[in-house]
């Protein structure tokens, strides 16, 4: 019989309708084993595809000594805040001889902003240099009725505007909350752009990304003294792999996290708790907290595609079909 692994890195991603996402994530994790011969990792996702998160989660404390959790998810909302700490919970009281550690997700931090600078300069490149003093951005993510997490996405456009020569950076969403890429750019339009380029901000392709260039060739039409550049997802860039590192290692040594999930929450207790592997012995009472702005209507941030298709784009709750 095989020695019983001390330990397990589990990655969690969100999961896709459109299984290229998925496949795209497993393929992340292919190549970030072949980075780290020597690491046990698996991996699970939340929803719509195989393996499911809560029986990955169990499986692997079941085989392993110490289970490292680590979200490749890039925005906090209900899924990082709520249901992967739930999940730990649970198979925690399962398997009380496993130690369980959750990682941050990915976080709005200079790795990101690394990236997100390299596709804007690409994005010139393509529209042969303009002024960019000319050239709007728009930054265009999937969107979350949890304010932290579309938060996180301003701090990302802002510090974009401050570390480049554009006076013109704005922020838009693909669902769940405002503005809508369309009305960004008529915006831009109106401030006398002559150049706009899109930067997806997505970790996977999925129905979300087809959108998103669908999109795009629309405004062509719309706009058509204006030139357009749109980017791609970006799940498969050097710093999503050394982030990933990152959150292993510093689990691995205790470091403490400053990036809690949930600041200002009643709940910033547990998930302080999960990410250094305590225990504790309260459950999360949702209807005691009614106030508790923490997107658990499940307007997720999802990082690659979560289209509802309501009215409104109205979010999902628990239990009913996304």
């Amino acid at each position: 019989m095989n020695p019983v692994p001390h330990e397990t890195i589990l990655i969690v991603g969100h999961g896709s309708r459109e299984d290229s996402g998925n496949q795209e994530i497993r393929e992340f994790t292919e190549q970030w084993r072949a980075r780290r011969p020597d690491w046990r990792i698996e991996l699970c996702f939340i929803e719509f595809a195989p393996p499911e998160m809560n029986a990955a989660l169990l499986s692997a404390a079941r085989s392993s000594r110490r289970v490292l959790v680590v979200p490749l998810i890039l925005n906090a909302a209900g899924h990082v805040k709520m249901e992967i700490p739930e999940a730990i919970e649970q198979v925690r009281a399962a398997c009380p001889q496993t130690e369980i550690m959750l990682a941050p997700h990915l976080t709005a931090c200079d790795p990101i902003l690394a990236i997100l600078k390299r596709r804007l300069r690409k994005g010139m490149n393509a529209l042969d240099m303009p002024d960019p003093t000319t050239t709007g951005v728009v930054v265009l993510g999937r969107g979350s009725s949890d304010r932290g997490a579309n938060g996180e996405m301003a701090k990302m456009a802002r510090w974009l505007l401050e570390e480049g020569d554009h006076e013109l950076i704005d922020l838009a969403f693909t669902g769940i909350t405002w503005p809508r890429l369309e009305k960004v750019v008529q915006r831009q339009v109106l401030l006398g752009m002559r150049q706009v380029v899109v930067l997806p901000y997505y970790l996977y392709t999925g129905t979300l990304m087809q959108r998103i260039h669908r999109q795009v060739e629309h405004l062509r039409g719309q706009y058509p003294q204006v030139r357009f550049f749109c980017g791609e997802h970006f799940g498969f860039e050097n710093e999503i792999f050394e982030l990933m590192d990152q959150r292993v290692e510093d689990l691995r040594a205790g470091v403490p996290d400053s990036r809690l999930p949930c600041d200002g929450c009643s709940y910033r207790e547990i998930a302080h708790d999960l990410g250094h592997g305590h225990s504790h012995a309260h459950t999360h009472d949702h209807a005691a907290a009614p106030a508790h702005d923490h997107g658990h209507e499940h307007g997720h941030d999802h990082a690659h595609d979560h289209d509802h298709g309501h009215p409104h784009e109205h979010v999902h709750h628990e239990g009913q079909p996304a």
